[in-house]
């Protein structure tokens, strides 16, 4: 959520650099700016009565001891009189507050400026790209044929027990996903990140304050009877770990890694590519996780995008790095870079991590704020995440990839994980 200072001071700039993003801000701006106005006017005659009504309740005392009691009692009659008038000011700001509240969270973040312009993801930009396509033998086939004939992952079982998209893991299948769980880890640790294990629920403060909620209700689970959501990524409840919070700038960064699995119900996924491992409705995903002073929260997603790469090609995978375009931009997020591997016998590409800076987005609506030594003003910090890394389409890609007639081959970097080189 954009701060009321941040619209109020660069109104121009903020509608023009929204267009990037493709939504038509002026109308909504300009009603924040009115509302915010009638708030500061309301605040102003409530300051004025108030004013007022500690002077009467002064001349109270005063008539009182004077003996003037015909006269103190007519102010006493006054003081009621401003009371209810304060009262009913306040009832208004606070409708006016809630309507200000309601506009600011339709607001988007602002796009970086290195963001480029497009409609969705065929105008995303290629930053870069690396390893090697793999030289596939003749009858190699996709994953989902792969998984059935050598019985390592049951879409079928799934669907008996809960539903589509909901696949159970079995043998070296099970040792596989595990593997790449903890060897991601192993390397968001080694690079400085503390793990954690948070909820696998939320409550409705938590989502709104990450961004899923008003935005995304239609993508996540519903507990109604307990209001709680499934995480759609364990970047919700670990950035909600400093919601409220005032950290002291020497804290900063604050590094966190997750395993969780996540949930998401994907509404309006229909008519895309939904085969396999492709699009799932729970997957396992690790996640880093960062806080940052505002001065550095640009480094450090480059940083973050370096060590999700490292991740890759300790995989051998083929990949490419994209900037998301204005169209594709989530509504949350200043700056994202999407990693896509090259699935080779779908020949096609899959993304398997988004990295985000998201500046002083988030915090605002979270209240993560930080502090320098001497000074006493609160500043809000910046929120950065990133998936390191989502592992169905991964486990798709290296699967495909790694296939031969043998069976499938497994990465050196997770043989000592699995406790074995070949699924076959």
């Amino acid at each position: 959520m954009l701060s009321l200072s941040v619209i109020r001071e660069n109104r121009d700039e903020l509608i023009e650099r929204l267009k990037i993003k493709n939504f038509k801000a002026e109308e909504i701006i300009d009603n924040i700016i009115e509302a915010d106005n009638e708030r500061r006017s309301q605040q102003q005659s409530q300051d004025n009565l108030q004013a007022g009504l500690n002077t009467k309740s002064k001349e109270i005392g005063a008539l009182f001891q004077a003996g003037k009691q015909e006269e103190a009692n007519k102010a006493k009659e006054d003081t009621s009189i401003l009371k209810e008038e304060i009262r009913v000011l306040q009832q208004a700001q606070n409708e006016t507050v809630d309507r200000l509240q309601e506009l600011l969270v339709l607001v988007p973040n602002i796009p970086h400026e290195s963001v480029p312009p497009g409609k969705g993801e065929n105008d995303n930009e290629l930053v870069r790209e690396g390893g090697t396509m793999p030289d596939l033998y003749g009858e190699a086939v996709p994953h989902w044929d792969l998984i059935s004939r050598y019985d390592i992952i049951d879409f079928e079982l799934g669907n008996k027990i809960t539903g589509a998209g909901f696949p159970v893991y079995k043998g070296k299948g099970a040792k596989l996903q595990r593997a790449l769980i903890s060897f991601f880890l192993d390397q968001n640790i080694e690079a400085g990140y503390s793990e954690v294990i948070p909820p696998l629920m939320v409550n409705e403060k938590s989502g709104f304050g990450t961004g899923q909620l008003p935005d995304k209700e239609g993508q996540m689970y519903h507990m109604q009877e307990d209001n709680y959501y499934m995480i759609p990524t364990s970047e919700v409840p670990v950035t909600n770990f400093y919601r409220d919070e005032i950290l002291k700038a020497n804290d900063l960064p604050v590094r966190l890694t997750a395993y969780t699995p996540c949930f998401r119900r994907e509404a309006g996924s229909w008519g895309k590519e939904v085969r396999g491992l492709n699009r799932l409705h729970q997957f396992d995903k690790v996640e880093i996780v960062q806080v940052e002073h505002p001065d550095r929260s640009y480094e450090t997603l480059e940083k973050m995008t370096s060590h999700i790469e490292m991740l890759i090609q300790k995989l051998g995978l083929p990949y490419r790095v994209m900037r998301l375009c204005g169209g594709d931009l989530s509504f949350t997020s200043a700056l994202t870079y999407d990693f896509e591997v090259y699935s080779a016998a779908q020949q096609k590409w899959l993304e398997v991590s988004s990295v985000s800076n998201f500046e002083s987005y988030q915090a605002n609506r979270l209240k993560l704020r930080y502090r320098e030594e001497g000074d006493k003003k609160n500043r809000l910090a910046h929120t950065l995440n990133g998936s390191s890394l989502a592992l169905p389409r991964i486990v798709a890609a290296l699967l495909e990839n790694y296939q031969s007639p043998e069976g499938i081959k497994i990465p050196d970097i997770l043989i000592p994980y699995t406790g074995f080189d070949l699924i076959s």
